[in-house]
């Protein structure tokens, strides 16, 4: 299934967090918080065309409280406003 976003939006698949801690104690899910990083997998045309500040395959960092979750083929993903988003990673 293909998802595009529409408005100032982006798909973001989040990053999952080692269920490890440098001393080999493993967390359990629950207890874990949900990453604030992710990989963004598609951009609305608005985005693309004004701002080419994000395109597909960037690293971002997002607000704690922001966007809304979807589910598609069976993975979680996060939908996301241009403003929710704190920045973009580089190497």
């Amino acid at each position: 299934m293909k998802f595009k976003p529409l408005g100032e939006r982006i798909l973001v698949e989040r990053l999952e967090e080692e269920s490890k801690t440098s001393s080999g104690i493993i967390i359990p899910d629950n207890a874990k918080e949900k990453p604030l990083m992710g990989n963004v997998k598609a951009i609305s045309k608005k985005i693309s065309e004004e701002c080419k500040c994000i395109k597909e395959g960037d690293t971002i960092v997002f607000g704690k409280y922001k966007g809304t979750e979807i589910k598609l083929d069976n993975k979680e993903y996060i939908v996301l406003e241009l403003e929710d988003v704190l920045g973009v990673l580089s190497k």
